[in-house]
């Protein structure tokens, strides 16, 4: 089989590899779309994230689909021909956070295309039968894919409890806060406003459900200065929530104070401004990932009684992102901006770079 394989930062091969066989409790699965994340991009510029390190040669991908091939032993082989959204890591299925439902926190968790465990970008993948989800007809091979980003976005708004007539604000217009943005109006929210320094995401956003739209590369009103003179996105972010605390967030939100923030761009300006946008009580779900530390103002957080929690991936959320794509209540079709072959893996993992509107990436390995 062909797989792209990272070896070195930069640097992408397809290479031909053995075909795997599904051991017991397994299927082998012929994937048909992986969806580039932001984490294939930093891979593929830097080599590493965090503590992360690529040290030997890497196959990306981590939101996936296909067909079920093969079937190991104890699987029932009339599962052959099923078409699958993969959730990508292999937790132990034992351990206390496990038992608890809490997979997503498993220490001994193995996690496609984090080093050194393979991803999804090849022909063919082994995956634990019950990580291999069963997709209707309605949902195509791509959205099947980005069922994996999909679920961070359910698992954010599950975190912040968002419900009926709540007022929601998404920093942060990439694949995560578009589809943040579509969970919690199906969850609910009546309320949903998107900040960003990208024009076109913002529009997309507004397509997609959001009632209210801030571009921070453009001076809040009655601001002096033009922010775009800062250049990149972060940089108009940090002086919007720099420029003045509460005051200057209050005149970025719009129409109502939102109960909910959620940070999904990661940006540290991005994250304070937000939270000063808070109601007293509120909740702030940090999505996105920025530096390893973050200066909040405590006298906010204290005197506002807010709530701040992290995310790490997603537990048990499958079978409700199946259903809000089937049932149309959220459209992921809309968020990919370029279809590549395998042999064009670097092309869209550079995508972005070259130009600004693009959103999300697929690559079809069977091409």
């Amino acid at each position: 089989m062909r797989a792209a394989v990272l070896t070195a930062p930069g640097a992408i091969t397809v290479d031909e590899r053995p075909e795997p066989r599904p051991g017991p409790g397994e299927v082998l699965v012929r994937v048909r779309a992986v969806g580039v994340c932001g984490s294939d991009v930093h891979y593929y510029e830097h080599g590493r994230i965090g503590s992360h390190v690529v040290e030997a040669p890497l196959v990306l991908g981590h939101e996936a689909s296909g067909v079920i091939e093969a079937v190991g032993e104890g699987v029932d082989p009339g599962r052959i021909g099923q078409r699958v959204s993969i959730e990508p890591g292999r937790p132990d299925f034992t351990c206390e956070q496990c038992l608890a439902g809490r997979y997503n926190l498993c220490e001994r968790m193995l996690f496609h295309a984090t080093p050194p465990v393979d991803g999804s970008l090849a022909e063919l993948v082994v995956v634990h039968a019950t990580l291999a989800h069963p997709v209707p007809e309605a949902v195509s091979d791509a959205a099947a894919a980005l069922l994996e980003p999909l679920s961070v976005a359910v698992w954010a708004c599950r975190k912040a409890a968002v419900t009926a007539g709540d007022a929601v604000l998404v920093t942060g217009a990439g694949p995560i806060g578009l589809a943040a943005v579509q969970v919690a109006r199906a969850s609910g929210a009546t309320d949903v406003i998107v900040w960003d320094v990208n024009a076109d995401r913002l529009a997309v956003a507004r397509r997609l459900g959001a009632t209210g739209t801030r571009d921070l590369s453009e001076p809040p009103a009655g601001g002096g200065g033009d922010a775009r003179a800062g250049g990149p996105a972060a940089t108009a972010a940090g002086r919007a929530s720099d420029a003045g605390s509460a005051s200057t967030a209050g005149q970025l939100a719009e129409d109502r104070t939102p109960r909910v923030l959620l940070e999904c761009s990661g940006h540290a300006g991005a994250t304070r401004a937000g939270l000063a946008a808070l109601a007293p009580a509120g909740c702030a779900v940090l999505v996105g990932m920025g530096g390893d530390e973050l200066a909040v103002p405590l006298s906010l957080l204290q005197e506002r009684e807010l709530t701040v929690t992290g995310t790490f991936r997603y537990a048990n959320t499958w079978p409700t992102a199946i259903r809000l794509v089937a049932t149309g209540a959220v459209d992921l079709d809309s968020l990919v901006t370029g279809h590549f072959p395998l042999a064009l893996t670097a092309d869209a993992l550079s995508a972005a770079r070259r130009d600004s509107s693009a959103i999300k990436s697929v690559i079809h390995p069977q091409e």
